[in-house]
């Protein structure tokens, strides 16, 4: 599937926190935990607990959760398909839309199961 710049739009729209609550729900049920989440978005963002509940608090758009954040320099090892759209396809013009895939991607990892230090990308020499 193509982003389409509506698309794009309406994610820098959404807010974190309308779905921070779905994502933690998931996660538990799962077996996984809320610690573990904040593990992977610390590692893609740099954001630590205390950032990442600010954030929830100020409802920051996600275009404002990724405009503030610094980008794992391994983020682009992050590949697959997430929603329909296979995220190293998307292009460069919806960086945004891209780095909310990296997100749901670690997440769906994570809610499935995968070993934490394969979803936390190294580079291999």
């Amino acid at each position: 599937m193509k982003v389409t710049a509506e698309k794009n739009e309406k994610i820098a729209k959404m807010t974190f926190a309308s779905v921070y609550p779905h994502y933690i729900n998931r996660l538990e049920k799962n077996g996984r935990t809320k610690a573990e989440f904040h593990q992977v978005i610390e590692w893609l963002t740099g954001y630590d607990e205390e950032k990442i509940q600010k954030l929830i608090d100020e409802k920051a758009t996600f275009e404002t959760f990724f405009q503030n954040a610094e980008l794992n320099p391994n983020a682009h090892l992050i590949k697959g398909v997430v929603c329909g759209y296979r995220i190293e396809d998307i292009e460069d013009e919806f960086e945004l839309y891209r780095q909310c895939r990296y997100l749901d991607k670690l997440y769906d990892e994570l809610a499935r199961g995968r070993k934490m230090d394969k979803i936390l990308r190294q580079e291999t020499k």
